[in-house]
Parts: C-alpha cells; sequence; structure tokens
C-alpha cells in the first residue's frame, strides 16, 4: 500500500496517508516533478498511460510522483525517473509550487511539488505501465499547443510550464 507525505502549507511533514486515501480527501502532500531536455533545448514530453488513475492519456512532463515515507524527494525523483522513463541523470532543484485539482472521477491532487530539472540525450526505455508514449518538443511548440491544446495536458503540467521556462531563462 503505498503511502505519501502530508505536509503543511511551508513543506513541514505533518503524518502519511494512504496514497489514494490522500487523493480522495483532497489532502495537500508532497510530491515531485522532473523536467528533462536534450541538447537542442528541447522538452521531454511523456503521455501518461491510459491506465492511469487520474489523467491518463495526457501529456505531461518527463515524470512526476511522490516521495515514499523516509525518502529524500531528490532520491524519489531519480527512483521515478529510472522506473518510469528507463535512465537517470543528474538532476537540479528548480523550484516548488502548491497546486490543487480535481478531476472527474472524484479524486484531488493537492500538492506541494518540487520540480526537478535534467539534461539527457540517451536512450529510453519507458515503462508501458506508466507510459504511453513520449517525445521531445521545442518550448515554442508545446507554449503554442497550450492556445488550442490545453486540454491535452496535466493540470500541474500547465501550471509548471512557464515557471520552468521562467527558471531556464534565468539560469542560461
Amino acid at each position: 500500500m503505498d503511502r505519501v507525505i502530508l505536509v503543511d502549507e511551508y513543506d513541514i511533514e505533518i503524518d502519511t496517508m494512504e496514497k489514494m486515501e490522500a487523493h480522495i480527501q483532497g489532502r495537500l502532500h508532497r510530491a515531485f516533478s522532473v523536467f528533462i531536455f536534450n541538447q537542442k533545448g528541447e522538452m521531454l514530453l511523456q503521455q501518461r498511460s491510459l491506465r492511469k488513475y487520474h489523467s491518463g492519456g495526457l501529456w505531461t512532463n518527463a515524470c512526476c510522483s511522490h516521495p515514499r515515507p523516509n525518502e529524500e524527494t531528490i532520491d524519489a525523483a531519480h527512483r521515478r525517473l529510472q522506473e518510469e522513463m528507463g535512465f537517470d541523470t543528474p538532476l537540479v532543484k528548480a523550484f516548488d509550487f502548491k497546486y490543487k485539482a480535481s478531476f472527474t472521477n472524484g479524486l484531488t491532487e493537492h500538492e506541494f511539488d518540487h520540480v526537478f530539472v535534467g539534461f539527457y540525450d540517451g536512450k529510453i526505455t519507458s515503462n508501458f505501465d506508466e507510459v504511453e508514449s513520449y517525445t521531445y518538443r521545442s518550448m515554442e511548440k508545446i507554449e503554442s499547443s497550450f492556445i488550442q491544446y490545453a486540454d491535452f495536458y496535466t493540470e500541474w503540467f500547465l501550471i509548471a510550464f512557464p515557471k520552468v521556462k521562467e527558471w531556464l531563462d534565468k539560469s542560461c
């Protein structure tokens, strides 16, 4: 049974809770999102598996999940990148943000999301249980697609993307 780390608005751990119960109750919990870029500056997008419990088939960043109790968030990010996309690469903490989104199946994501960025040009071996498809796209193509195709992307990706773009502009 997967458990998530419940946190307060400052990301201070309060307790743990079974993952689905936290999503049913809409409790604020710790999460992370990993954004990967290639040498051309294109972002790796994954289409979530159609079998996911929410947002199945939507496009999003390279991977995202929740750290386990007693697991450092950066370690969880590396673990899930390997589990979902079949590779690992150095990651840098970029920023964090909070968001809350409700889904038609009655679940609510209420997350304190830690965002990590990395660069990778090697082989990708995605996990079919997690990833339907993947591709690299330029930041410009992704951003321009938001106007017409926002419903094709996850809620957190639409929030995090402009923040990642701003972070990259400041960092490079």
